[in-house]
């Protein structure tokens, strides 16, 4: 429900012009943390918002509404945090570790991390979980065996997301369908016109993009033979990853399949690592995992996780949503929208249009699912009357909403996978090639019939 008084159209390009004038300049040429541009920007829209005419009380109620909508991000993340650290203690990580590096060669590894991203998310539909579990363990072997981990977190995050847009498994997918009035099948068929030139793009890049292995190979059993000194690597020990993709692929809301995942940790780590401290599980589950080891590329892997790793994300997803649900109720985006329906002529401008409302929605509040619903609304009547099949709209809505918010530093998912991988957002942008691929593939077809 909008404020009762809302913004008007070149209002709502002040206002715009306002936020990105300060987000820009200290994120990209001042390589600032984004918390404070953001908070800054907040304050900003705010004040001026106040200025037009809406009432202090309204502007927070906005504020509130843009919070209460980041509770469950928060908790998912918060969940996450956990998992790692138990997942950690328990050895599956380790396990993981282990056997991927007998396996894997350097000389391949991103196109392997790419495809098997891929396979986990599709079963899964999630790529928060596939990350958190199958993507943590690989950037610890790009470490081990000295692979760029800018490429491999590109790579991993392409896959991840693949499964997060073409699974009927993921939220996402089903969301875009239903806003957009298609049927699911539908809607990913009809994906995959942009998704398979995008992802075979970014394979071949990954193809291509073999380095020469500099690392000496027999340096790994070193690696594996600390590991062996500290946790037990053993299938057992994949126990916990097994539940996850079990429950996931079972539909499981994701609250209580992480939930699944960090008790399966713990029992995993009690019967098979011999931790049986309750203080002991407590202490991980909070500060995370740490444990002397005499390899530091084996500390630097293993060390890590808890419930205060995810701080950083925690804090900016909330600033970011509070600053989104500001501009959603004041009214921003639904005068920008209105305003700019009404100049288009073109089929492929209002396709481009809805493109670009998505990406403009991820932009300022790091929220995928409103940058899916808030153009869905808009669009999709303006996509009926012209004619324009409503699939078109759904996978406009999927390529520049769901693959967008990754590339974002104050998205959801950007600040997610920053923080779990421990690869800066802006500077995996250039390596996930299928994330902006698959929006550049939606505006060229715009203009055509594809």
């Amino acid at each position: 429900m909008l404020m009762n008084k809302s913004v008007t159209f070149g209002q709502s390009l002040s206002i715009l012009l306002v936020v990105f004038s300060i987000l820009f300049p200290a994120l990209f040429w001042g390589k600032a943390e984004p918390h404070m541009p953001l908070l800054s920007a907040l304050v900003a829209s705010a004040l001026l918002i106040r200025c037009y005419g809406i009432p202090w009380r309204e502007i927070e109620g906005g504020i509130v509404k843009g919070i209460q909508s980041a509770v469950l991000p928060i908790l998912i993340l918060a969940l996450i945090g956990i998992l790692i650290g138990v997942w950690m203690m328990s050895g599956t990580v380790a396990t993981i570790f282990s056997y991927g590096v007998q396996v894997i060669h350097p000389s391949y590894f991103c196109l392997s991390a790419l495809f098997l991203t891929i396979l986990v998310s599709t079963a899964t539909g999630s790529s928060f979980t596939t990350v958190s579990t199958v993507g943590v363990a690989l950037m610890g072997i790009a470490t081990a065996l000295e692979v760029d981990p800018l490429m491999t977190a590109g790579a991993i995050i392409s896959g991840a997301c693949f499964g997060d847009k073409m699974s009927p498994l993921s939220d996402t997918t089903n969301f875009s369908a239903a806003v957009a009035g298609v049927p699911l099948l539908t809607h990913v068929g009809y994906m995959t016109r942009t998704t398979v030139p995008a992802i075979g793009l970014t394979a071949l890049f990954f193809a291509f993009q073999g380095q020469e292995s500099t690392v000496d190979l027999s340096s790994i059993s070193l690696l594996q033979t600390e590991l062996k000194e500290h946790f037990t690597i053993s299938l057992l020990a994949l126990i916990p990853a097994f539940v996850v993709i079990v429950c996931s692929a079972m539909r499981q809301p994701i609250l209580p399949t992480l939930v699944a995942g960090i008790a399966s940790g713990i029992v995993t780590a009690a019967l098979l690592q011999g931790v049986h401290s309750p203080l002991v599980w407590l202490s991980v589950m909070q500060n995370g995992f740490h444990q002397d080891f005499s390899n530091e590329i084996i500390a630097t892997i293993m060390n890590r996780g808890g419930l205060m790793s995810m701080t950083w994300s925690l804090t900016l997803i909330l600033i970011a949503l509070s600053l989104g649900g500001l501009l959603q109720q004041s009214g921003v985006f639904q005068a920008l929208f209105a305003g700019l329906l009404a100049r288009i002529r073109h089929d492929g401008g209002l396709i481009t249009l809805a493109g670009s409302s998505s990406m403009l929605v991820n932009g300022l509040t790091g929220e995928q699912y409103l940058s899916i619903l808030l153009p869905g609304q808009m669009f999709r009547e303006s996509f009926e009357k012209r004619g324009i099949a409503r699939k078109r709209l759904s996978r406009t809505l999927e390529d520049c909403g769901t693959l967008l918010n990754p590339l974002i530093p104050w998205g959801v998912s950007g600040a997610f996978f920053t923080s779990t991988l421990h690869v800066p957002t802006l500077d995996y942008l250039p390596y996930a090639l299928f994330l902006w691929l698959s929006p550049l593939f939606t505006f060229l077809f715009a203009w055509g019939r594809r």
